[in-house]
């Protein structure tokens, strides 16, 4: 379950990877996405104790609108050509970005603590598989972005667009 929630952020970070980002910041943006995987199953669990499960359909509706405003914002600066984006992975852009790629995270925290999952051992695999699968993301789409120039930021921005539309029509 780690690695499927995992992959979440890769792909996401596949598409966020094609910013110039620097090895630095990249190795923060991986501590930063694996520090809300967990948070948010912890917190989910928590809430799953006391919550419904419609909950965690709103948490996956809540994570796709913010990777459809975050990729339509990608995609426009990168049309436009504007070197600083909005939503870069820095400052708020990074917290927007790692929360909606962990907001799946909280929906599976929530059946967890319905079910009562060793919650320790749940939120450090969940921690332990976003972070390296969000490194590899983020590496996989800056060599991307090598190979594609000006348009690597249309193209993340389309990748982040679709994962969030993805969310949307399938909870």
């Amino acid at each position: 379950m780690a690695f499927a929630l995992g992959m979440d952020a890769f792909s996401v970070g596949l598409g966020m990877g094609m910013f110039k980002l620097r090895l630095k910041q990249v190795f923060f943006i991986g501590l930063t996405v694996g520090f809300f995987h967990i948070w948010m199953p912890l917190l989910g669990i928590v809430a799953g104790r006391f919550l419904s499960s419609q909950f965690g359909t709103f948490a996956s509706y809540a994570g796709g609108i913010l990777l459809l405003i975050l990729g339509l914002q990608m995609f426009i600066s990168g049309i436009k050509g504007d070197e600083g984006s909005l939503l870069a992975p820095v400052g708020m852009g990074l917290f927007i970005f790692a929360l909606s790629v962990s907001l799946d995270s909280f929906s599976v925290g929530l059946t967890l603590g319905i079910y009562g999952a060793k919650t320790v051992l749940s939120i450090a695999c969940f921690g332990f598989a976003a972070t390296i699968l969000t490194w590899l993301g983020l590496l996989a789409g800056r060599k991307v972005q090598g190979l594609f120039g000006v348009y690597s930021e249309v193209l993340g921005g389309s990748i982040l667009f679709a994962f969030g539309l993805k969310l949307l029509f399938t909870v």
